[in-house]
């Protein structure tokens, strides 16, 4: 079976005009919300401490640092929007893999985009076929792969970075194969780093290493032909069981993208149903967290395997508490950024009422299920069933959804007018004529004059 060389095939080989209107847009919609997590993210100590660990290895310093004013190395910059893009765990989610896709695939070709310029149709078509890619190849190894703890995000999204990259590169089917092949050995990311700066790394550096994949195959740098199925390649080397199926049949058929969701929360996806109705009964009732007894979750599994952090510490470990999730939506009536700050995880209302939450599993329930039961002092027992969280497939987030979300994310780092004009931009990225005015039109003009004056 060759697995590599089909996928190879059709990366190079398929057309933008064969891709469907709707898939297109979601394209767009993954792109919008992508933009609006980096740049919300641009200014958080995790990217502060990294840009001072790296930004003076810089070569030529041609592409945009999201939200900011420095520019860095087509490279650096990959990995550096990579990692802001998931430093708020605020990105898009491919929920049967839980996959956060545009991270990793639009940080490398944004990047190349201001290398050298790019057309909007190309752009999109790219960021599409490395979409499909990254999630196919997921899909062929969830859950096991997963489940023995790597970061499915990190490990597949260095696949949908080197697709991208390689098809505006305009890699041949041989040098797709061996761009696919020098991705799979570079790919890596384990869960033990969740809740820590590195989690927000790993599509960072799926970024950087999918981009250096496709750029070393441009050059005939070979690898091995089967670098997904292999005896000792991707699929058999970093999971228990696998389905090449899911790679290879229906390609061009199917679109990964469209089962795309976005998430209203800043954590853990799993956390959302347990927020939505926490938010829910709150709102209904005018609960106070005075007044509660105790906070019963019926949850998934992946609930309390992915979330289950009882006392968090920093705001990075409190994203991965359903404790702490439903704690401050009960508390703020909120779970945006500001509830995942340092200062919130150690408020003292926060902590009392997150002791109270428990949480357990029950069997048959959907990852974006949820059954609480929200007990008052005096007795009384509020019950909530989300079938289907906000944001999910089933309840999906709407265009003008995402706007407003990109809005909250752009305040205090762009004016008004600058996030009118991104906004817009990112709606007509199909049809720019260079995808690189979306990365300096994310520069604040502030911080532009300022670097300006720097130099």
């Amino acid at each position: 079976m060759e697995v590599t060389r089909t996928l190879a095939r059709f990366i190079v080989n398929q057309r933008y005009a064969d891709i469907p209107q709707k898939v297109r847009h979601e394209a767009a919609r993954s792109f919008l919300n992508w933009v609006g997590c980096a740049v919300g993210a641009s200014r958080h100590e995790t990217v502060e401490r990294a840009l001072a660990a790296l930004s003076e290895f810089s070569g030529p310093r041609e592409a945009t640092v999201l939200g900011r004013g420095d520019r860095l190395d087509i490279m650096l910059a990959a990995l550096m929007n990579g990692t802001t893009s998931h430093t708020f765990d605020f990105d898009d989610t491919h929920l049967k893999t839980v996959i956060h896709p545009s991270g990793p695939v639009a940080s490398a070709i944004l990047a190349l985009a201001e290398r050298k310029p790019v057309k909007g149709e190309d752009f999109v078509h790219a960021f599409i076929l490395g979409v499909e890619a990254e999630c196919r190849i997921g899909n062929a190894v969830y859950p096991s792969h997963y489940d023995v703890g790597w970061h499915i995000t990190a490990t597949t999204g260095v696949f949908g970075a080197a697709a991208a990259a390689g098809r505006l590169l305009g890699l041949s089917e041989q040098q797709m194969v061996w761009a696919l092949g020098i991705a799979a050995t570079q790919s890596s990311g384990v869960r033990e780093m969740f809740g820590t700066m590195v989690k927000p790394m790993h599509p960072g550096n799926a970024a950087r290493n999918g981009l250096l994949a496709a750029l070393l195959a441009s050059k005939n740098f070979t690898s091995a032909e089967q670098g997904i199925e292999g005896r000792r390649g991707f699929a058999n080397v970093l999971a228990t069981a696998r389905n090449y199926a899911e790679i290879t049949e229906k390609l061009g058929e199917t679109w990964e993208i469209s089962l795309n969701t976005y998430k209203p929360y800043a954590c853990g996806i799993v956390e959302h149903p347990a927020i939505d109705g926490c938010v829910q009964l709150r709102n209904e009732y005018k609960l106070k967290p005075e007044d509660i007894e105790s906070i019963a979750l019926k949850v998934h599994p992946l609930v309390l395997e992915l979330t289950g952090k009882k006392t968090p510490q920093t705001g990075l470990e409190g994203k991965f508490s359903v404790y702490h999730s439903s704690a401050v939506a009960i508390v703020h009536g909120a779970a945006g950024e500001e509830q995942y700050s340092d200062e919130v995880v150690r408020d003292p209302r926060v902590i009392a009422l997150r002791d109270k939450v428990m949480a357990t599993v029950e069997s048959g329930i959907h990852e974006d299920q949820v059954r609480i039961a929200i007990r008052l002092k005096g007795g009384k027992v509020l019950e909530k069933y989300v079938e289907h969280a906000v944001g999910s497939l089933g309840k999906p987030m709407s265009d003008a959804d995402l706007e407003t979300k990109f809005r909250g994310l752009a305040q205090g780092i762009l004016s008004q007018g600058e996030t009118d004009n991104l906004i817009r931009l990112c709606w007509d990225v199909g049809k720019l004529k260079d995808v690189g005015e979306v990365a300096r039109a994310s520069v604040p003009a502030v911080a532009a004059k300022s670097k300006a004056r720097a130099r």
